[in-house]
């Protein structure tokens, strides 16, 4: 069936099956024994905040950290409002601040970015630039068919913001830049990675085209590279990227193949190798890899789910973590943040804040329906990952 001879709604409805619940991973033989199921003991590290839902706010997702020059930290995610919590629903950009590096944080709401979209602004990014600046990545969501990322500035620590900057000029779509995902590279290169779903005269699709965008002007014009090769026609979604201590990048890639899938640029994100599994055991579900200052190892947080239930696999817990030493070559030093079998983690924002690590992520309840309803932020000691 072609999903532009679909209505409006069937569109929707396929969406939102996409984003919340995967396309089903399947399982994967022969995995290392390093990849574990989750103890019968539920873990729940604890939360310094938990954003639920309420009266009209169905839904609290999404979001990222950005250290402030006086010393607070900011939390921005999507506020839902109205009564639907489905990725189409109504929400603007909300904001958190903590004053003690995370540990507590401020009970109400402050509006960082009002709507403006046809639908709705949505997975956010923050980035200190290296000229001091702070940028913020934003989907500005129309339609179905019209999705793609902003960027906007602030010169004076998040109070205001600049007019938005498309990151995205060179073609129209559904494009999907997840939360924080967006980097820059020793020489200020920015860069992005986005999935195109749909586009005028495409069939949309779960199976995206992956591209990379990047800007040598602080995002004032941006140049996609070429498509992410996939040979094996596998299911690729939301990808992230990480700079290597070799100077080549890391792509890191939602996908059905049971794992994660990498793929690697040596030409500052001009073009991409083939696509590759990873040993990151993995539903169809995103993860965030990301460089730990002090040591330059990669530390993982994502679904380390391996099980020979299909059922099971495809599920977004338990919430695990792994550390790399080799630029993510291999992974060791698993750990378990939560592994309720009715929770549901992801979308994982990551900060780390002297000898801690701040986590954001989804951590709502399956069966109740709140899945991606509740964001959950914890604090964690950097030694604790490290932990045998």
């Amino acid at each position: 069936m072609r999903m532009n001879r679909l209505s409006s709604a069937a569109k929707m409805l396929v969406l939102i099956a996409l984003v919340s619940y995967g396309c089903g991973g399947k399982p994967v033989e022969n995995q290392t024994a390093e990849s574990k199921q989750p103890s019968e003991e539920i873990i729940s590290v604890p939360g310094s905040l938990v954003l639920n839902p309420g009266d009209n706010n169905p839904r609290n997702s999404e979001g990222d950290f950005i250290e402030l020059e006086d010393g607070k930290i900011l939390f921005v995610y999507s506020h839902y409002y109205g009564e639907s919590s489905s990725d189409h629903a109504t929400a603007y950009l909300a904001g958190r601040y903590s004053e003690d590096k995370g540990r507590t944080w401020t009970s109400e709401d402050v509006e960082v970015l009002p709507n403006e979209g046809g639908m709705n602004v949505m997975s956010v990014s923050l980035l200190r630039l290296q000229n001091g600046d702070i940028a913020m990545f934003y989907l500005r969501k129309n339609n179905t068919d019209d999705c793609i990322p902003y960027m906007r500035i602030s010169k004076d620590e998040a109070e205001t913001w600049s007019e938005p900057i498309p990151c995205i000029t060179d073609d129209e779509g559904y494009f999907v830049l997840n939360n924080d995902r967006v980097i820059q590279l020793e020489d200020g290169t920015l860069m992005l990675a986005v999935a195109k779903h749909a586009g005028p005269g495409m069939e949309w699709r779960g199976r995206a085209d992956l591209f990379a965008y990047s800007s040598t002007d602080n995002g004032q014009t941006w140049k996609r590279s070429e498509m992410v090769p996939n040979p094996k026609e596998i299911v690729l979604q939301e990808p992230g990227l990480v700079a290597l201590a070799d100077g080549s990048i890391l792509m890191v890639i939602r996908t059905d193949a049971g794992v994660q899938c990498f793929s690697y640029s040596k030409d500052q994100g001009k073009t991409w190798s083939e696509v590759e599994e990873s040993t990151l055991v993995s539903p169809v579900s995103p993860a965030t890899i990301e460089r730990i200052p002090e040591t330059g190892d990669l530390l993982a947080v994502w679904n380390n789910n391996l099980s020979e239930d299909p059922d099971v696999a495809k599920l977004r817990t338990p919430l695990s973590s792994a550390i790399s030493k080799d630029d993510g070559k291999t992974w060791g030093n698993y750990k378990t943040l939560e592994n309720d079998p009715d929770g549901w983690y992801c979308y994982i924002a990551m900060d780390f804040v002297g000898d801690d690590v701040l986590l954001g992520y989804c951590a709502g309840n399956r069966p109740a329906g709140t899945g991606l309803s509740v964001t959950k932020i914890t604090k964690l000691g950097r030694d604790w990952f490290y932990k045998d």
